[in-house]
């Protein structure tokens, strides 16, 4: 791959024979010239069109002049928080400070700002008054519109209105960013770019025609009124059928969404992953530590965009989309054979997919010319109809990587739809999944096992995920191959009650093995899940739902799923007592926990008396060796689950 990189200094500017870029990139993220990284992207591509860009990776958000390298540009700011909501990039789900940042040098933390592209914006604005500012990026993009925002508790502005920014290219941007840079480059003053599919722009006036939304002051007092706002934003995220969204701010004006952008055809693809990406970090980072990021991807390939798997608690359909899209063979080959021409290839690569590795087409033929449905989803709760569920592209496509020189193995890592995998009547892509494409391990995620927490999550219910398993565990047999499935699963999601956690924990134990990482739900910006969390409402339907949101019911919930940790006991112990299951503490093979010292095992309802504090020894289920169990026990029971 080429090793040369975007001008990050006025000196490497000026060495180009430029003395003022069309464009300024300010982004959150350390600079990686890779198509994983969003800046690399629409950086790249404007380049293409031959307009000339400056970065300006991770600016001292508190001094003015970080932002001023390379003078005022000639169109516009772009600015962004970089691939990651800043908030969620800092804070656990606990809101407590995270101890790294793999999006920058040596994973230091704290090389960007909360709300990141608010205040970069505020900071230009502090230097530039009338230069344009674009926001992009996952962060601008799902704070498009008035949001809960679950780190300050309450809900929030459209980030346009905070940031003092012009417009914002929101989700995928290549379409909108191009069309914007060709507007400004004509002279047309930004604040008139009310036009473009894929923006979001401020006005005092709105448009005649289009959706009015629930106004700012009514969604910030009525969790109602939230609650439909949310549901008509879901419904008009899809570029066939989306209308102009308008949200009242009082005196402040209006925002406007325009529909989204449409999606990229195959040669629009292919263009945007064939684009001279240096496929690195820059070399400034050599000396400060490398860019952690870069390891998982630098080898992995990116065969598709968009999911039309619609899990509420994932964020995709606001940003990248319903509809798949996916680069052609003949792209992704090229890239694989790149790498093998790297000196510090050793022939894995690492994955190939995108937020769902088997996508490699839409849902139905329906999706190309028509959109994705607004009334139903393509998986959810049952299968469409209508849905083609397919492999034979990805295989071949699998074949053709595993057969180039120099290629070891190819695994699959992005994760794969085991619902999906079940739909397909063929059963060539799961035997050539458990004998190709994994190393020890398949990492699925089934969520949860109550069916009525999984409706919630907008997820198929538990036996579909059983089948799955099934089938898996019986091809390892064929074959001869001792490989196991490791289930990602959630607590605390709305909907899930303390009997439905325990249920939960139950099925962990029938595993045999202790998850070593547990998601607690986190309420990020955009997702149906989230508005459940902070309204109680299911937008869908308007039914209330319960939300566990007391910390010490979360930190209940979290524990039962790890309820061999003796740091845990007490947790487990109060959650137990509290879904009236003390039948599970005490020595049979199918209790969570020992009683205390002294006590007597419990009944089902009944609260055991005893010291707190007292936690007794041999709470890891040892066995006669007094080891503890392994990974190696996950799913032991193989046809069963």
């Amino acid at each position: 791959m080429s090793k040369e990189f975007l001008p990050v200094t006025r000196e490497e500017m000026e060495k180009r024979g430029i003395f003022q870029p069309d464009f300024v990139y300010i982004s959150g993220d350390a600079y990686v010239d890779h198509p994983s990284f969003g800046a690399a992207i629409i950086t790249r591509l404007l380049e293409s069109r031959g307009y000339s860009v400056g970065m300006i990776p991770q600016p001292d958000w508190k001094k003015k002049e970080s932002i001023a390298v390379f003078g005022e540009p000639r169109l516009a700011f772009l600015v962004s928080a970089g691939n990651m909501d800043s908030m969620v990039n800092h804070y656990t789900v606990s809101r407590k400070h995270r101890k790294t940042d793999a999006y920058s040098p040596g994973g230091k933390m704290g090389l960007r700002p909360d709300r990141a592209v608010t205040v970069y914006s505020n900071l230009i604005r502090q230097t530039y008054k009338d230069v344009p500012i674009i926001l992009g990026g996952i962060e601008a993009s799902l704070r498009r519109l008035a949001h809960y925002d679950y780190w300050a508790d309450t809900m929030k502005h459209s980030v346009l209105l905070d940031s003092g920014a012009d417009l914002i290219s929101y989700g995928m941007g290549e379409r909108s960013i191009l069309k914007i840079a060709e507007t400004l480059d004509m002279g047309i003053p930004v604040e008139h770019i009310t036009n473009i599919p894929g923006t979001v722009y401020r006005t005092k006036e709105p448009p005649q025609k289009g959706i009015r939304l629930p106004s700012y002051e009514e969604v910030s007092t009525e969790k109602k009124a939230y609650a439909e706002s949310f549901r008509i934003q879901y419904e008009n995220t899809d570029p066939f059928t989306g209308k102009i969204l308008i949200e009242s701010y009082g005196g402040k004006g209006y925002i406007v969404q325009n529909p989204p952008s449409m999606p990229l055809n195959q040669k629009e693809m292919d263009e945007v992953y064939g684009l001279p990406y240096a496929g690195y970090y820059h070399p400034m980072y050599e000396k400060v530590g490398k860019i952690p990021a870069i390891e998982e991807i630098r080898f992995s390939l990116t065969s598709n965009r968009g999911c039309f798997g619609g899990c509420n608690f994932c964020a995709l359909a606001f940003h990248q989309g319903r509809i798949v899209q996916t680069r052609s063979q003949k792209s992704i080959l090229e890239e694989a054979e790149k790498f093998t021409k790297e000196p510090d290839f050793k022939g894995y690569i690492h994955d190939v997919g995108g937020p769902t590795a088997d996508f490699r087409h839409p849902s139905c033929k329906k999706q190309i010319t028509k959109g994705i449905c607004t009334n139903r989803q393509c998986l959810f709760p049952k299968p469409c109809k209508n849905l083609e569920a397919d492999h034979k592209d990805y295989l071949e496509l699998l074949r053709k990587l595993r057969k180039l020189p120099g290629v070891k193995k190819v695994f699959i890592r992005s994760g794969i739809r085991f619902d999906y995998v079940n739909e397909d009547p063929s059963p060539e892509f799961l035997e050539e999944l458990v004998r190709y494409h994994i190393s020890g391990q398949l990492r699925v995620a089934p969520e949860h096992v109550s069916d009525r927490v999984l409706y919630y999550m907008g997820k198929p219910e538990h036996q579909v995920y059983e089948k799955f398993i099934q089938r898996f565990y019986k091809i390892n047999e064929k074959y001869g191959m001792k490989q196991y499935a490791v289930p990602y699963l959630m607590s605390s999601h709305p909907g899930c009650t303390m009997k439905e956690a325990v249920k939960l924990a139950e099925y962990v134990r029938d595993m045999g093995f202790m998850p070593e990482q547990v998601q607690d739900f986190y309420p990020t910006p955009s997702t149906m899940s989230t508005c459940m969390y902070y309204t109680g409402i299911d937008p869908r339907t308007g039914e209330k739902v319960y939300v566990p949101k007391d910390p010490r019911e979360k930190a209940m919930q979290r524990a039962l799923l790890q309820y061999r940790k003796p740091e845990n006991y007490e947790l487990v112990r109060e959650a137990l007592e509290k879904a009236e299951r003390t039948d599970l503490i005490g020595f049979g093979g199918k209790c969570l926990i020992r009683p205390r010292k002294g006590e007597k095992p419990g009944k089902t309802g009944e609260k055991i008396q005893g010291k707190r504090g007292q936690n007794p020894s041999g709470r890891e289920r040892a066995g006669k060796s007094g080891k503890k169990k392994t990974i190696r026990n996950v799913h032991r029971r193989k046809t069963k689950g």
